[in-house]
């Protein structure tokens, strides 16, 4: 299942002789440096003295930002100093920061993704996203960020697991690549990913249930009735609680995952972020044949409105997410059946 390095890969995305191309490559090159240094910070657990420490400041989400949230930014940051990068934007900034005016590029970042979990072992991540620069002599560096994600050059994400791996898409396909120690590099493991279009598995946060809306809970309700049911067919259900992790899985054997708005205070627009989270992911699953919506809207078209902007996010196999729209646009999906666990859903009067 091995196939090329990641530079020998880089090397033969760069001979189209496109200088926008050989841009590309040496960010993600520069991104790779910065991944093996959280991969360290990382496998030291518990040892590492930034593994538990928070800092006593909040993040642009609101949540108390940890120690390794910081270093990790940092050490994007640092790391792509020097490169064809005129601006750089993360989770943990609420600004971007302004790198070179004449580069043509800006990269996004959510820069320990599931950081949460981290105490708990449970795989976390570095999410990017690389996007062509806006240019002018009097711009915003926040405007190279609030353009469609159709848009992007390149997209992936880093698992620090029990593998280290490298999921990256640059337009033509999704490659999945894992850290070879005994070569010091980058291997080539899943070539030209396919997400089947039909899967019997979904993953969603089912304490959540009361919260949500009607059409997502009568496709859960649906999906749990099995055989039995109007599917006729049993599913699994799944949830990390960790974004890379989740499309990690959903990449190699299907799926679909699905973390919707909801009626709690600060959830009504989703949680997940548009820039760094959901436009890359859906930049990789719609590369591996995959679909990404809100759940009825494509991920890829939407034009954000600020950097930091929640959106409701589904995605994965193709068939699956088409479904959960007809739920919300098609009344004829869901008829006059009454909820599995009834009106009021898990938790009755």
């Amino acid at each position: 299942m091995s196939g090329a390095t990641l530079e020998a890969y880089l090397a033969s995305f760069t001979a189209r002789g496109e200088d926008i191309a050989r841009d590309v490559a040496v960010v993600v090159q520069r991104l790779v440096m910065a991944a093996l240094e959280v991969r360290k910070l990382v496998n030291q657990g518990a040892l590492g003295p930034a593994f538990n420490a928070a800092r006593g400041s909040s993040n642009t989400d609101g949540d108390l930002q940890k120690e390794m949230d910081v270093l990790c930014d940092d050490l994007f940051l640092s790391c792509l100093q020097g490169a064809p990068v005129a601006c750089y934007a993360s989770e943990e900034l609420e600004n971007p920061v302004l790198l070179d005016p004449n580069a043509r590029l800006a990269v996004a970042t959510d820069p320990l993704d599931g950081s949460s979990n981290i105490d708990n072992n449970v795989s976390i991540g570095t999410i990017f996203s690389v996007l062509p620069a806006a240019k002018g002599p009097d711009v915003d560096p926040s405007q190279s960020f609030l353009q469609p994600g159709n848009r992007q050059l390149a997209a992936g994400f880093f698992l620090y697991g029990p593998q280290t791996a490298l999921v990256l898409s640059i337009g033509k396909g999704t490659e999945i690549f894992i850290f070879s120690s005994r070569l010091g590099c980058f291997v080539e493991a899943y070539k030209s990913i396919s997400i089947p279009e039909r899967t019997s598995e979904f993953a969603i946060n089912m304490a959540n249930y009361r919260h949500w809306e009607e059409a997502i809970r009568l496709y859960v309700d649906d999906c749990l009735a099995g055989s039995e049911g109007p599917r006729e067919r049993e599913f699994n259900m799944r949830w990390i609680a960790s974004l890379v992790a989740e499309t990690y899985r959903i990449l190699t054997r299907g799926g679909i995952f699905l973390y919707p708005a909801d009626s709690r205070k600060g959830y009504s627009q989703g949680r997940l972020r548009l820039v760094y989270e959901a436009n890359p992911i859906a930049f990789l699953i719609e590369n591996a044949g995959g679909s990404a919506t809100t759940c009825v809207t494509r991920i890829l078209d939407l034009v954000p409105e600020n950097l930091h902007q929640r959106v409701p996010l589904a995605f994965g196999s193709r068939r699956e997410v088409a479904r959960v729209a007809r739920y919300h646009v098609d009344p004829n999906m869901i008829g006059e059946r009454a909820p599995l666990f009834g009106k009021r859903g898990l938790f009755r009067a």
